[in-house]
């Protein structure tokens, strides 16, 4: 089906490259707008996405990507977001590995280098929207519009809403998103010219669409954009029934269920009023149409007050988004209407490629959690920059001194904006202070000026707690610094209405378990922490603090089996193989002891804290050689540890090895004087050694 080439692709004030030229030129401007990210650190959300999850770490069975949520968590709990992205974290994955560790570099490297590759990949997709399908005598795609779709291209690798995707490490699941999503419908269309391996080809084309959606959910929306170009009846079916399957199988991935999620995240979805609801979401909609047009306001966090409700007809803002219909209504009426095929081609595909992927984040079919997120503009992006390119080669074709000059202008803005916003993305202090100039009335980055001191953190706090009187993270962290201030009544207060608004809100109820401890309600305490575990079946610290609990108790035993729960659901949880240790030291339990502490060290072998704890074990098993081994191997790991150097001390002295215990005893007081009977034993050592040298002749 060869096209002649599209009339104002030579209106365009860019040099005809040659396609590897075009892409090398794209892939360029790609990494010069966020290669300043290349080192920032794991900011916002790539803490729990990366940082906390397990399912990145050697030691989790490579299984758990395929029952887990891309945060880790198992989707069949009521705590899951169900956002099943199994490649996404494989890749996180990956990178784990071959840093050798969390190691923020190769993920943003990776990051960049996939943006880099999208935007060239992106000139093919834009010449086959533009100028059709044409193939040359190696069945190779034709580009009919190679200055426009360059130029379009370009838009894309430069434009600044993509720096969360590019510059937040879990932006990665909108790259590779988008990477399967583009190979996918260049696959469908090479199917065009494949008569003989039509099916094939097809096929092929819709693995390529469940690898996008087993990157991000968007992915599936390829199908839509493919159906578009549908023509022949078996294609339609193929496809439609390979897009039904997919969706069937996500739904019972998901658990036949949507997550859940709270007010703060979405206010707009818990208004009661359907229309209420209908405005506001059409308001949404056209602040991310702004964020295209203009993305200079940008945040990577839109909720909690930070764009307020519309209520009533007499708020202004319904302006906006009459505005935006208005001209959705224009552009779909020249898609439909217009005279000039080439022109009807390009807006119907142009609006497909902007509305299509969006869809997924429109409120329309399930509620999502959030109200604005740059990173789901990743893809719809790309018909906005292509109906750009096509409004300024079709606008402007009579004054090319003018084009050239805005051109150049756009793109300088973008590539400064891309510049100045990755280097916001550098880390989260940064990240957060740009958002208090964008967003004020978010509560979440409140917080952010009030780092250095717990009397300004409860302030701003509470704070913002008066913006947001029902916000239960505010009121967990209130509470926790509530706890180390000792300020405990007022604590379990703010934590009690905390899991009262959100009952399945699992930190507070672990929180609240251990002010309620520190208050001696035991009862009440041992009620909450299994509450906690009741909604976060996998929660080693909360077992940790029950047995705690349980040890005050002297309920030895139920101590025991919880914190040996922790250490089966987090085996290099220190602190519980640690009390293990001492729980059984303390109660004459010394063989038992000793193998606890020896499994722990099979675990952890670094861990000076587990060392110094068997030593003192092995020394009162007389096991001297032992126990001298893991104190030396203890105070090569930590050498300021007053209390090792005391303890080893301690061995020496009963070992007959005074001069040593001399020398640690001395040590420890140095650097620790007050430390609590070392001066007294080291006191009985010197009167011993006096002893021994007046007896010598």
């Amino acid at each position: 089906m060869a096209l002649t080439e599209v009339y104002w692709d030579h209106h365009i004030p860019l040099p005809k490259l040659a396609p590897v030229q075009a892409k090398v030129t794209v892939a360029l401007v790609a990494l010069l707008c966020f290669i300043n990210s290349y080192d920032g650190d794991f900011v916002f959300d790539d803490s729990e996405a990366i940082v906390n999850n397990k399912d990145l770490r050697p030691a989790t069975p490579l299984n758990n990507i395929w029952s887990n949520d891309f945060w880790g968590t198992n989707l069949s709990s009521n705590s899951s977001h169900k956002s099943y992205r199994p490649l996404t974290v494989l890749t996180f994955r990956l990178n784990y590995l071959v840093a050798g560790g969390l190691h923020p570099v190769g993920f943003h490297v990776l990051n960049i280098i996939l943006h880099a590759v999208i935007s060239a990949l992106m000139i093919d997709v834009f010449a086959v929207l533009i100028g059709g399908l044409a193939y040359d005598e190696k069945g190779r795609i034709l580009n009919h519009a190679p200055k426009t779709s360059l130029l379009a291209a370009i838009f894309f690798a430069a434009h600044p809403v993509h720096t969360e995707s590019v510059a937040g490490i879990v932006g990665r699941a909108d790259l590779l998103c988008a990477l399967f999503f583009q190979l996918s419908f260049l696959t469908y269309c090479k199917a065009f010219n494949k008569g003989r391996y039509l099916t094939r080809v097809l096929l092929f084309s819709l693995l390529l669409c469940a690898a996008a959606m087993l990157c991000k959910e968007q992915g599936i929306t390829v199908l839509v954009s493919e159906l578009v170009r549908m023509g022949l009846l078996t294609r339609l079916g193929l496809m439609g029934l390979g897009g039904l399957l997919m969706l069937y199988a996500r739904w019972r991935i998901m658990g036949t269920g949507p997550p859940a999620f709270t007010e703060v995240d979405n206010p707009a979805s818990f208004a009661e009023n359907i229309i209420l609801r209908i405005v506001n979401y059409n308001y949404y909609y056209s602040l991310n149409a702004w964020l295209l047009l203009c993305p200079w306001w940008l945040c990577f966090d839109w909720s909690m007050g930070c764009v307020p409700l519309i209520k009533s007809a007499t708020d202004w803002r319904i302006v906006w988004l009459l505005l935006l219909w208005c001209i959705l209504v224009g552009l779909i009426s020249q898609a439909l209407c217009s005279q000039d095929s080439q022109r009807r081609r390009t807006l119907t595909l142009g609006l497909v490629l902007l509305v299509v992927p969006f869809l997924p984040a429109s409120n329309i079919f399930f509620r999502v959690g959030f109200v604005i997120a740059e990173r789901v503009l990743y893809l719809s992006s790309a018909g906005y920059c292509l109906l750009l390119a096509y409004s300024l080669g079709h606008c402007c074709y009579h004054n090319k001194k003018l084009l050239c000059v805005m051109v150049l202008a756009l793109l300088c803005v973008y590539v400064v904006r891309c510049a100045l916003r990755s280097h916001q993305w550098r880390s989260e202090q940064s990240l957060f202070t740009s958002a208090l100039s964008v967003c004020p009335l978010n509560a979440k980055f409140v917080p952010v000026n009030y780092f250095s001191a717990h009397l300004k953190m409860n302030s701003s706090h509470r704070h913002v707690l008066m913006l947001h009187p029902t916000y239960v993270h505010a009121m967990n962290n209130l509470g926790n610094i509530l706890k180390e201030k000792n300020e405990l009544v007022e604590a379990e207060q703010l934590l009690s209405k905390a899991v009262s608004i959100q009952p399945d809100f699992a930190a507070a109820w672990m929180n609240l378990g251990i002010v309620q401890n520190s208050l001696q309600k035991f009862e009440e305490a041992e009620k909450s922490y299994w509450n906690a575990i009741r909604f976060r079946r996998k929660y080693p610290d909360c077992y940790y603090n029950l047995g705690r609990l349980y040890a005050d108790q002297n309920r030895h035993l139920d101590a025991l089996n919880a914190w040996r729960n922790a250490t089966v659901l987090k085996p290099d949880h220190s602190l519980a193989w640690n009390n293990m240790v001492i729980l059984l030291d303390n109660t004459g339990n010394l063989g038992q002891a000793e193998l606890i502490g020896r499994e722990a060290l099979r675990v952890l072998p670094n861990d000076h804290t587990i060392m110094f704890s068997l030593a003192n074990v092995l020394g009162k098993l007389q096991k001297y050689e032992e126990s001298e081994g893991f104190f030396l191997h203890a105070l090569r790991i930590n050498p300021n540890a007053a209390s090792c150097h005391g303890n080893l001390a301690v061995l020496y002295h009963r070992w007959g090895k005074l001069e040593l215990a001399k020398k640690h005893y001395e040590l420890s007081l140095k650097l620790d004087p007050e430390a609590p009977g070392t001066r007294d034993n080291y006191n009985m050592l010197r009167r011993k050694l006096d002893q021994l040298k007046r007896s010598t002749p």
